[in-house]
Formats: structure tokens, sequence, C-alpha cells
């Protein structure tokens, strides 16, 4: 049976950082407040010359580097991103371009917003255990200052810039042991980013995220604890098998809920959210990326990554690391 592994992981944040303190002087807010509400202390925001592919070209290179492949052995590339380049040609294209290589499979997803790291490992992985492909790049690459309102204090203190990268691989050994990958669009005012362009005269001019902040955490609260039940039976798991959750990194209050839901101390939390804030699709892969840097994350340790955002979209990925 073929198995996907993650084999490579790469990231980049760009090196402006926008403190709280920096904030205090833009809109009516305090330190204390955003920490107290978010965990977040400061966030990175891409320069004018930035952008979702520039960002996702330094991820996918160190994350080639370290998988020890070259860019000539991919055979896809998935870019989750709110944010792209173009509204066509796709991010994940251009990315192809600027590596030199051509023919393989390369697309965006950015409809799934928080969750399209998940949709978009899970995509890869269905093509690599089918034996279509051998090694797969996937990224999370996100530009979310420009599509912030910097005068609404509740969402501008909220996000942050940078790119994730995987290089996956085809393994004999056990990689990604099952994704689950759900949707509802009832919940679609939300979370949202009301930008139209379905009819003539339909392009909103109001190009910014609205979000109802206390409904989107009730929402993560229960929907994501669910996950995680799914997710375990599905596998024949109990909590005490997982040794690092992996989360979205949207708010700390959210993760502390869903480490007790797994009976999991925080050191056990692959946590950035302090020092990146909320990245959206880059923000998995980037914890990813520094909790394995950093020794924290070893190989053979059971992973557990879940991601919610905008559709609602949420999905969980099980790992043996």
């Amino acid at each position: 049976m073929a198995y996907t592994q993650i084999i490579g992981t790469g990231g980049y944040l760009p090196e402006k950082i926008l403190t709280n303190a920096d904030l205090e002087k833009m809109v009516d807010t305090t330190s204390e407040w955003i920490v107290e509400r978010t965990g977040i202390h400061r966030r990175h925001i891409a320069a004018e010359n930035e952008s979702a592919l520039t960002m996702a070209e330094r991820a996918a290179r160190e994350a080639m580097s370290d998988a020890g492949i070259a860019a000539k052995d991919i055979g896809m590339i998935i870019i989750a991103t709110t944010t792209p380049e173009k509204m066509f040609p796709s991010t994940a294209c251009l990315l192809q371009h600027r590596l030199g290589i051509a023919g393989c499979p390369a697309f965006d997803l950015n409809s799934t917003a928080c969750a399209g790291f998940v949709y978009a490992l899970s995509i890869a992985d269905q093509f690599i255990r089918h034996g279509s492909i051998k090694y797969a790049l996937v990224i999370g690459s996100e530009v979310m200052s420009r599509v912030v309102d910097w005068n609404d204090r509740a969402t501008c203190i909220l996000f942050g810039d940078g790119a994730g990268a995987v290089v996956l691989g085809a393994s004999k050994k056990p990689g990604i042991l099952s994704t689950h990958l759900h949707a509802d669009g009832t919940y679609k005012d939300v979370l949202s980013l009301p930008v139209s362009l379905g009819k003539p005269g339909d392009i909103e001019e109001d190009l910014y995220i609205k979000m109802t902040g206390n409904q989107l955490f009730k929402l993560a609260v229960n929907i994501l604890g669910n996950l995680f039940d799914e997710t375990l039976a599905a596998n024949s798991l109990t909590k005490a098998d997982i040794d690092w959750l992996v989360p979205h990194q949207a708010n700390i209050r959210i993760i502390q809920a869903m480490a007790k839901k797994l009976d999991l101390p925080l050191d056990r939390v692959a946590i950035t959210l302090q020092e990146q804030g909320n990245t959206s699709s880059a923000s998995i892969p980037l914890a990813l990326n520094k909790a394995v840097r950093d020794g924290k994350i070893k190989r053979g340790d059971m992973l557990l990554l879940e991601g919610f955002g905008g559709g609602l979209a949420w999905g969980s990925a099980l790992i043996q690391y």
C-alpha cells in the first residue's frame, strides 16, 4: 500500500513587524486587550514588492531543499490562498514558471480560506496514494494585510502575512493516515471576503474581510471538537495517541479549548500565533515548519492538523510524521 509522507517543510515571513504597540497608534485598542482576547503580540506585514507568489516561492524552495529534491521532481503544485497574485493565471502556475518546470498540474485553492491548507493536503494525498504522482508541493501563502480594513479594530489586530510549504512524497511507511473535510454554507456570512464578480455591475467596492467574531468562536469550538472525535474514531485511536496538535492559528482561546479537548498540554501544541497572528491558509504549515525546525516535532510523532475558515469550511489531517 502506498502512503504519503511529509518529506520537507519550509516557511517565509516578511521582514516588517507590526506590534500591538504600533496598532495602538492606528486604532482605538490596547496591547493588553489584544493579548487577552487573541493571544497575539505581533504580526509580519508584506513589503510592497512582496506577494502571495514571492512568499510562496521562498517557502517552496526551502521545503524542496529540506526534502532534498529538485523542482523537476515535483509532480503537482497546489497553493492555498485567499489573496492570489491574480485571479488567473493561478499563483501555482506562476510559481511553476518561476521554478523552471512545466507540464505538471498546478492550481490554487482560494475558496476555503483558513482551511485551505488541509484541503490542499488532502487532494495531493489522493494523487500520491493512487500512484499518479510521486512528489507534490503544497503551500499556504497569504497577504492578509491587503484585505484587512485597518480602521476596523475588530479585524485588523488579527491578521498577518506569510507562507508555509510542505513537500509530500510517496512512501511505503505510514504518513498521512486520513483527512476529513467538511463545509456548511449556512454560515456563509460569519466569515467572508465579499468580492463579487458574478454579474455586470456587481463588483463590490468593499474589499475587506467581514467577521462575526463571537459566533465564529462558538462554531469553531463545537465543530472542531466533533472533528477530532471523527478523526480519532476513523483511525481507531484515542486522545492519548496524539503527540502534537498543529492547529490553525486563529485565536489562543480556540487553541486552548482544542488542547483541552485532546487532553494535551500547551507545550504539545504548535503555536506561532503570538509572533505571527492569523496568517489564514499559511498558519498550519508555518506552525509545522517552526516546530520541526525547533526540534520539537520528530519523526514518528503522531500529528493532528486542523483548519477552520470561511465557507464555513473545516478539515483535519492525521499524520504519522
